[in-house]
């Protein structure tokens, strides 16, 4: 039987454990690409079908799945939808739609279906972080992940985009897309 004390010490020692590993995750702060050109302008990058192609990848890099997207873009205003169609290298079909608001302070908020509650985004520079948890199908449980996800522009045609995928603070996987304006 173990000592109380070794039973907080090792307490202690995964707490600790565990506070590192979430905080070495963070990452950038979207201001660190604020001097970053060209600029990203979300309505001007997403305005008309742009293409896009990607792939999934679990925690230990293996792709799971790929897909090709087309977006229709479209804004009045500060409000945008964003109608997805993809078609996964499985077969299978998805929809998205999102409807995007470009608030006073110049970030965004999002919505969509399959989206649980709304979606934040700042823009800063070439960059724009999108936070927001979704709800997947997983063997016939529906199951909210949270996605923290990176989008840059490279030129006035081209925005790779990725997103890591995670539950519990803990990294499941990873999304890939290159998108191109028509």
């Amino acid at each position: 039987m173990r000592s109380p004390a070794w039973i907080r010490r090792t307490a202690l020692c995964a707490l600790l454990t565990a506070a590192a590993l979430v905080s070495g995750c963070a990452g950038p702060d979207s201001s660190a690409y604020r001097a970053e050109r060209p600029a990203l302008e979300l309505q001007r990058f997403f305005d008309g079908t742009l293409d896009g192609w990607g792939m999934f990848q679990d925690r230990s890099g293996k792709v799971l799945r790929r897909f090709t997207v087309v977006i229709r873009a479209s804004w009045a205003g500060d409000t945008g939808t964003l109608d997805e169609d993809f078609v996964w290298s499985d077969g299978e079909r998805q929809k998205r739609v999102w409807t995007l608001r470009r608030l006073p302070d110049g970030s965004f908020r999002g919505t969509a279906d399959d989206v649980v509650g709304t979606a934040t985004g700042d823009v800063s520079g070439n960059s724009l972080r999108w936070r927001y948890t979704m709800a997947i199908p997983v063997d016939g449980t529906v199951r909210h992940f949270e996605f923290d996800d990176w989008m840059f522009l490279i030129d006035d045609r081209v925005l790779l985009n990725r997103a890591v995928m995670s539950k519990f603070g803990i990294r499941v996987g990873e999304v890939t897309l290159s998108l191109a304006r028509r």
